[in-house]
């Protein structure tokens, strides 16, 4: 791809997290590295280059590409141009595919945010071969959709020997506001489980297992968690799913790798409250009037405030254990703002690691622990997000 004309192109630059992509690119990518913003509307465009001009005046220069997922010459065109496409236009479900479909043709390496599992098995049954045949790296949720636990668990094996089961808890604990475009797609999530949960099925009977080793993951109950600091429920997001196919796929992971994933609810009480107000949310997600009212409440394009921003923070714990009795780790990844500070900065790092480290020569739908691994991490970390060892 030496001959590419962008190394990074960001369709989407006129959304919320798009654009507040595109304000990092602006501020943190290194001297040489040439990029443009992609999307349907000229007049959005212009503005946003405008303001990444305040920001560093060369992006004054920046190219506007005519992107539209309803054309499919303008994203052939998109995806020709450049080493690497960052997309931020969701829900996915609706508007990724023709990205997707566009970078596995090109050869083109492909960044998003989605949290959308059944999008991510569509991508793989129709683009997996065709990608891995062109060379591109199709590399989904490479946001707080699910660096944080992919890389945080990779860190954590890494810490103990090789070739010994190995048994990790995750525990994710936040505080932050959503945009409206993360909203849209989690009503699109809820609504569409049966159908996602069967295609998920489909993918695993046709991938198979990898040979010799073991490796599943562990619902677990809900419970109260010193080190994860309350009560813990499962949270079934697609973040499991991004660590269980990265442990497949790496025999790092050892012979019998299992994992859980949780989230911090704090007090019993406000578990309580927080399990009845999914199970609502999840049935009105099933009725089409009820959900079409539910996607209502909240438009794509809003966002919070630079000051809500400001005061949000994650941290990801992983307690780690080696057999029934061996060695045991813990660890934990931590940062700032997880729904659009620091997912745009993983993002942009992600396009940024993918378009000018060195890498293991892998090809299709990979990843992040797989297509870029302790690279991005340590791109991460020099960016402010820390991994660290709390104890063994």
């Amino acid at each position: 791809m030496a001959d590419r004309r962008f190394d990074i192109v960001v369709f989407g630059a006129t959304g919320f997290t798009g654009a507040l992509t595109a304000e990092y690119l602006a501020r943190n990518a290194a001297a040489g590295t040439s990029w443009a913003l992609a999307g349907r509307n000229a007049a959005k465009l212009e503005q946003v280059r405008e303001r990444l001009a305040a920001v560093d005046p060369a992006c004054a220069e920046l190219d506007l590409l005519p992107a539209d997922t309803d054309d499919p010459a303008s994203m052939r065109e998109m995806a020709e141009s450049a080493k690497v496409v960052i997309t931020t236009v969701g829900p996915y479900i609706r508007y990724g595919a023709p990205v997707v479909a566009a970078c596995a043709a090109a050869g083109t390496d492909y960044v998003d945010l989605t949290g959308e599992p059944e999008f991510v098995d569509r991508m793989w049954f129709a683009h997996h071969e065709q990608a891995k045949r062109s060379g591109a790296r199709i590399v989904h949720s490479c946001g707080f959709d699910s660096i944080p636990y992919d890389l945080g668990v990779q860190f954590t094996v890494e810490q103990l020997p090789e070739g010994v089961p190995i048994s990790i808890d995750g525990f994710m604990r936040a505080n932050g506001t959503f945009s409206g475009g993360t909203y849209q797609s989690a009503i699109e999530i809820l609504s569409r489980l049966r159908s996602s949960a069967r295609l998920a099925r489909d993918r695993r009977d046709q991938e198979g297992r990898p040979n010799g080793r073991r490796v599943r993951g562990v619902r677990g109950m809900p419970h109260p968690d010193e080190f994860a600091g309350g009560w813990v429920v499962p949270f079934p997001t697609i973040d499991p799913v991004t660590v269980l196919r990265s442990a497949r796929a790496l025999e790092r992971y050892g012979p019998d790798f299992s994992y859980s994933h949780y989230a911090v609810a704090g007090p019993l009480l406000m578990l309580v409250g927080l399990g009845a107000a999914a199970g609502v949310t999840v049935a009105l997600a099933q009725i089409p009037p009820a959900r079409d009212l539910l996607l209502k409440l909240k438009s794509s394009g809003e966002g919070p405030s630079e000051e809500q921003r400001a005061k949000s923070w994650f941290r990801v714990r992983f307690a780690a254990r080696v057999g029934d009795d061996g060695e045991r780790v813990r660890t934990e990844v931590s940062g700032g703002d997880p729904g659009y500070g620091d997912t745009s900065k993983m993002l942009a790092e992600s396009a940024l690691c993918l378009a000018h480290d060195d890498l293991p020569e892998r090809a299709g739908q990979l990843t992040p622990a797989v297509a870029m691994g302790p690279a991005l991490r340590r791109r991460l970390e020099a960016a402010g997000i820390e991994f660290k060892v709390l104890d063994g």
